[in-house]
């Protein structure tokens, strides 16, 4: 281990905790990072107009910038109650420490502010290039979109993905994407449906369809996925009506090399086929869009389609973080996350050198009474100092 000091750890996270910053309200932990950054001699911090804050420390020798991306947004608390600690207090119980996010993820983002301040200490700033420490808005929303923003500024050459790994070197993911099919037809009373046409079996005849395609396949990655997550018809509610709308949302898994173009084609087609099958069958297909609020006051927006990505593991950026890891006294495995992170942008569109590693396990995100263990908190802020020592030679 390079680093002895834990208290400094343990304390930052349960400040993090303590911010309540669910999306769009990331305001109060960007303040505690601003804080933070000046606190420990970071040379500089930026926050950007999605309200995302990047801090930077300097090596005294020009060379490569390391980036680590950790997401400051979490999911809502929706029945506090149901908690056995205060979700917003950071309690430690038992070797953990407890609140909302203490996993997903500002354990990890306090493990990356530490390790990086201890090399720079240790080293007396003697190494080349620089590190970047992000703390990214509204990934819970919008995987990669708000780190659009960051990588324009930052223009790293390597990013680490903070997520929680369980201490893993993670080389890939697959992406998501929203897909939505509309289907139409006619109004009319439900008293006298022929004189309708009825959108909603129009969508099952169309679910049943898409079923049947098949699914695309990475050696790595696994299986694509296109699993349907919601339907709703309209007008709702209701009642003696027949719905002349239908809309269905579809979660679809993305592997790597996979575009916006490509997934959609196999879909489209199935809309014509079924066209010519039944010319009253009407439908079309596309992407989610959104759109959310910052605390910043400006507003983030696009299509929810982010890329998947991986990297070989032979790869020399890929091998130097390993023995990195290893001279910090951990044993990683070299594997692929199983769900969209903000690598999605980094690799998956900007085609930046990327990994992730993070401490905990992804299982407890989002889960009431979430915790990260102190243990897993404090060997992932010494790999992320080896990490850096790794790259930054």
């Amino acid at each position: 281990m390079f680093i002895k000091d834990t208290e400094r750890v343990i304390k930052l996270t349960q400040e993090l905790i303590q911010a309540k910053s669910y999306s769009g309200e990331e305001g109060a932990i960007v303040e505690v990072l601003r804080k933070t950054f000046t606190e420990l001699g970071f040379d500089d911090f930026h926050i950007d107009e999605y309200g995302s804050i990047i801090g930077r420390i300097k090596g005294n020798l020009p060379g490569p910038k390391i980036l680590f991306d950790s997401h400051i947004d979490t999911v809502q608390v929706p029945e506090p109650e149901k908690w056995s600690v205060n979700p917003f207090e950071g309690k430690v119980v038992d070797g953990k420490v407890y609140g909302r996010g203490a996993t997903d993820m500002k354990g990890a983002l306090a493990a990356s502010i530490i390790g990086a301040y201890e090399f720079a200490k240790q080293t007396n700033r003697n190494f080349p290039g620089e590190i970047l420490i992000a703390g990214v808005v509204h990934e819970e929303c919008f995987e990669g979109v708000a780190a659009r923003k960051v990588s324009e500024y930052a223009k790293p050459d390597y990013v680490v993905i903070c997520e929680a790994s369980e201490l893993n070197l993670k080389i890939g993911q697959r992406g998501r994407a929203e897909i939505v099919f509309e289907t139409f037809g006619k109004p009319a009373h439900s008293a006298n449906p022929d004189k309708g046409l009825n959108a909603v079996y129009s969508s099952a005849n169309l679910i049943n369809r898409v079923r049947n395609i098949e699914m695309t396949h990475d050696e790595d990655l696994g299986y694509g996925i296109l699993e349907l997550v919601d339907i709703k018809s309209s007008p709702y509610p209701g009642a003696s009506v027949v719905p002349d709308y239908c809309k269905i949302t579809y979660d679809r898994r993305l592997l790597v090399g996979e575009t916006k173009e490509s997934v959609l084609a196999p879909l489209e087609e199935l809309i014509e086929e079924m066209k010519k099958e039944d010319p009253k069958f009407s439908a079309k297909v596309s992407y989610a869009k959104g759109e959310e609020k910052c605390w910043t006051g400006n507003f983030i927006q696009g299509e929810r389609f982010f890329p998947g990505w991986k990297f070989d593991k032979d790869s020399e950026f890929i091998q130097s973080a390993y023995k990195g890891l290893k001279e910090a006294g951990l044993d990683p495995e070299i594997t692929h996350y199983s769900f969209c992170t903000n690598g999605s942008h980094y690799a998956g569109e900007a085609g930046i050198k990327t990994i992730g590693f993070g401490p905990s396990r992804e299982n407890l995100a989002h889960t009431i009474d979430e915790y990260i263990e102190i243990d897993q908190l404090v060997k992932a802020m010494n790999g992320y100092f080896g990490i850096i020592k790794g790259l930054l030679k």
